[in-house]
Order: C-alpha cells, then structure tokens, then sequence
C-alpha cells in the first residue's frame, strides 16, 4: 500500500506542477471575440484581462445602447472562447491521473 500511496502522491505533484505551468501560459494566451460582424472586437487573455477594444469608427454616430450591447456581446464572445481555450489546454494533464473510485472534474 505504501508503493501506492507514494505513486499517487508523485502523480499528484507533477499535475500541481503541470497546472502552475499551464496557467502562467495562459497568462500570456490572447483571443478575440467579436461583435456586430467585427465592428467591435475585445482582445482578452486567458486570465480574463482584457488587453483592447476596437470599435469601428461608423459606430461612433449610432445609438449609445446600440453600441454598449455590441461591446457586451463581444465580451460575452471573448469569454467563451478563453473558456474553451482554457478547457482544451487543461483537458491532458489530468488524464494520467487516476485514483479508483474517485472522479475529480479537474
């Protein structure tokens, strides 16, 4: 049991190591998400800072709603996609890592 107990521990710290790893990449990963067929565009990390927004000059002279549900849609778009992003990245290093009887959601 104790062979076991101290494979699953050494397993248990190259995940710790492999996530501290992956999100300091993810730090410096950058998507975009867009709105109103790219007149407003968000560039965000993985962290979820977000790094721009560009909004098209034409949309300067429409209505202020108009253009604040077009920079949230944008978000809400680059959210998703570091959502996904951040999902695929962590998605194999947890696979090694089985412990019987017990499914973490990592």
């Amino acid at each position: 049991m104790k062979g076991g107990l101290g494979n699953l521990m050494k397993q248990a710290q190259a995940v710790q190591e492999n996530l501290r790893k992956a999100q300091e990449e993810l730090a410096h990963i950058e998507v975009e998400g867009a709105s109103g067929g790219g007149m407003v565009k968000v560039t965000m990390t993985c962290r979820h800072d977000v790094r721009q927004i560009e909004i098209d000059k034409d949309l300067l002279d429409d209505d202020k709603e108009v253009l604040e549900d077009l920079i949230a849609a944008a978000v809400n778009d680059a959210v998703r996609k570091v959502e996904k992003t951040t999902q695929e990245k962590m998605a194999g290093l947890t696979s090694g890592f089985n412990v019987p009887g017990l499914n973490l959601p990592l």
